[in-house]
């Protein structure tokens, strides 16, 4: 069965004009560097991505999860409907994922998340972020 990876996409996250360095990164890098300096979110400074099977391209999911102070997710739920193996290997991958949290008066905060996932089939998209 074709498998594919997915891309992380933050809707609220705009790259306007990705410079050339950033497409010459991975594209979890560059999703990495796209939050680089803010302060105001928790920003990813490790991003996992899983394998996902081909049938699944096209297809948004939205997690919710709270980053603790420490940069670690926990209570990783789906609110998005779906079936329980793209389910299992969404909150599986983000498991490992790593924050740099959100500070507040230079203190870091446990924060709640909802990141939408748009899971994109590489072998058919010319854009990895297909921010548009």
């Amino acid at each position: 069965m074709k498998t594919t990876r997915i891309v992380m996409l933050v809707l609220s996250v705009v790259l306007l004009a990705a410079p050339l360095t950033l497409a010459a990164m991975s594209p979890e890098q560059a999703y990495i560097e796209s939050y680089r300096g803010r302060t105001n979110v928790p920003a990813p400074i490790k991003v996992v991505s899983p394998d996902v099977d081909s049938e699944y391209a096209g297809t948004t999911v939205e997690l919710v999860f709270t980053v603790d102070a420490s940069g670690v997710p926990h209570h990783i739920a789906v609110r998005t409907p779906v079936d329980r193996e793209l389910a299992r290997v969404l909150t599986d991958a983000v498991q490992y994922w790593r924050f740099a949290p959100e500070l507040h008066a230079g203190q870091p905060l446990t924060t709640t998340i909802v990141l939408p996932i748009r899971i994109v089939d590489e072998s058919t998209s010319d854009s990895r972020y297909a921010v548009r």
